[in-house]
């Protein structure tokens, strides 16, 4: 009843929100699809989009659609992987962002783990310019990671807009420099936020900093100042920071999937593994489980 094809295509738009970033994905045509949507929609009986001319967003059906689909194609690539003989071997060293720590990653990685079970899977969890720059180092086979808005490098997961957070309870002084709760260097998030700040010319202050995602939500939930932070991917306990702090914005972000520019032996694990990912990549807007450093060399 539903083409493996059309759930792919109905995937990537719902993770992109574009159709045309879906066929740059996929390699189609943007009329094509449309056209895989559409017929979709036909066997469903029911809208999955809505869209006009300047947005695309899901309707309640294709909300429902996101995990029918997923399941369905995990057991479709099982059933082909174990027809056809080939099974996956050797060494796969995969980086994440500290995005990701407090996502349903875990529940992909498990899933990647159970139909390639000779695949010994090395998780580091860094920051993403230090993953970028691993990557690009050969420490790396394959990262998940935010990227600048003007860098083309990786395959698109899903774009999002960063914001300022922090405890419900904040009140910023406008009086006052901004207490920034931010990463340290090469840290992304930071540098978007401090170039925000300094075309805005409000003067700023760090007041704490942490390599770790969790120890930078246990700073903004004590109140000890504002963080830039995903839109789709604000923790439990902290709230967007009202427009009348007078914050500057921020823009958005990437979320990508990157491979190293020379091929080794662990390239069709990490081709497999990113399939994972954009497949399941609804589940990285959903706070599941923290990911643990298995493997890492942090």
């Amino acid at each position: 009843m539903y083409d493996p094809s059309q759930l792919r295509t109905f995937l990537s738009v719902a993770q992109t929100l574009s159709f045309t970033q879906a066929a740059r994905r996929l390699g189609l045509r943007q009329s094509t699809v449309s056209q895989h949507v559409r017929r979709l929609e036909e066997a469903t009986g029911r809208p999955l989009f809505d869209r006009d001319t300047h947005s695309v967003e899901l309707t309640e059906d294709g909300e429902a659609m996101l995990g029918f689909a997923r399941r369905i194609l995990e057991v479709h690539e099982q059933a082909t992987a174990f027809f056809t003989g080939t099974r996956l071997r050797g060494r796969l060293r995969f980086g994440a962002s500290e995005d990701f720590v407090l996502t349903r990653l875990p529940e992909i990685l498990e899933g990647f783990r159970h139909d390639h079970p000779e695949v010994d899977l090395e998780l580091t969890v860094e920051l993403s310019g230090t993953l970028h720059a691993q990557l690009a180092a050969g420490r790396l086979d394959l990262v998940l990671a935010k990227r600048r808005p003007e860098d083309r490098r990786g395959e698109l997961v899903w774009h999002d807009r960063l914001v300022w957070i922090g405890a419900e309870r904040l009140r910023l002084d406008p009086a006052r420099p901004v207490p920034l709760i931010v990463y340290p260097p090469p840290g992304i998030t930071r540098a978007l936020a401090l170039e925000a700040l300094q075309r805005q010319g409000r003067e700023w202050r760090v007041a704490c900093t942490s390599g770790s995602l969790n120890g930078l939500i246990a700073a903004a939930r004590a109140g000890l100042g504002v963080m830039a932070h995903s839109r789709g991917l604000i923790p439990p306990g902290l709230v967007r920071v009202p427009e009348r702090a007078g914050l500057p914005e921020l823009g958005r972000v990437d979320f990508v999937l990157v491979t190293g520019e020379r091929r080794t032996s662990a390239q069709d694990a990490a081709d497999a593994l990113a399939a994972a990912v954009l497949a399941g990549g609804d589940r990285l807007h959903t706070v599941g489980n923290p990911v643990r450093n298995a493997g890492a060399d942090r």
